[in-house]
């Protein structure tokens, strides 16, 4: 069978994961959480962040046992281990591969220097308010904090600087009531325009013009929380993913949903997209 050009993967609480044609919303496979390829044992509690180098030669994760953990995929075991002192929620690799940004439940945000192979930057937005999402900008201009008060901090990179350890602050935005699940900047061919989208467990998403922080829509759609969202690669599309065992494809044009994807039996909590080959989702 022809694998399709545009694939939507989603993650449920149900133990499955599924993958859909992202165009037609079929879902043309399930897989079992244990189905592994290769296991990474080392943390001790829940694993709540995970990405890729972007030569795909190490990925890092971030857990509730207070680490962050580089792993390398040519090599058994874990290489590198950073101590956060507190659960840790989110961790994002700066787009220079050589600095991880984690924000943990005390509130705390830390920047590690994996050439140093040092923690070279602390940041509390707000003392004792957990950070649930963080964001970078494709070109490393700016840093986006999401907190469990529904409050994004946005930092600027001082010009000329290379390093992510001299944060500018730019801008507080109350975005939502709840919690913030998940903030996202827009990828770089959505290029002139500049968005942030953010995700709640107001079961609402919000999409603000990064000039000027503007509420640019809210998407409204979904029954529950919303945990996950992504970009297509031109910017043109966000998908969703939330409780209520759907996700959902959504037009940036419009703020209109234009497919649903059902078929997990429980929450529905992380979403990933593969459309690099076209230029757009749907």
């Amino acid at each position: 069978m022809t694998q399709p050009s545009v694939i939507l993967a989603t993650a449920s609480y149900d133990h499955t994961i599924k993958f859909w044609e992202a165009k037609s919303g079929r879902c043309y496979r399930t897989i079992q959480y244990p189905e592994s390829v290769m296991s990474y044992d080392s943390h001790t509690n829940n694993v709540m962040a995970v990405g890729f180098q972007c030569d795909g030669k190490w990925m890092y994760s971030g857990s509730e046992d207070g680490t962050v953990k580089i792993w390398d995929l040519r090599a058994p075991g874990c290489q590198r281990e950073y101590e956060s002192r507190a659960a840790v929620n989110t961790v994002v690799l700066h787009p220079n591969q050589t600095e991880l940004i984690s924000g943990d439940q005390n509130g705390n945000i830390r920047v590690w220097d994996l050439t140093a192979n040092s923690c070279s930057c602390e940041l509390v937005p707000e003392v004792d308010t957990a950070v649930r999402s963080l964001t970078v900008m494709w070109d490393g201009s700016l840093v986006v904090a999401a907190n469990n008060k529904g409050t994004c901090y946005v930092w600027r990179l001082l010009r000329g600087t290379q390093t992510m350890t001299n944060f500018e602050p730019l801008h507080k935005l109350q975005a939502h009531d709840g919690y913030i699940l998940k903030c996202l900047l827009s990828p770089e061919f959505c290029e002139p325009q500049r968005y942030l989208a953010t995700a709640s467990s107001d079961s609402t998403v919000k999409i603000w013009n990064v000039d000027g922080f503007t509420l640019e829509k809210t998407l409204i759609g979904h029954q529950r929380w919303v945990w996950d969202c992504v970009f297509s690669v031109d910017g043109a599309y966000l998908i969703t993913a939330s409780s209520d065992a759907t996700a959902r494809l959504w037009s940036m044009s419009t703020g209109e949903d234009i497919r649903v994807y059902q078929g997990h039996h429980k929450a529905t909590v992380c979403c990933a997209l593969h459309d690099g080959a076209e230029t757009t989702a749907a």
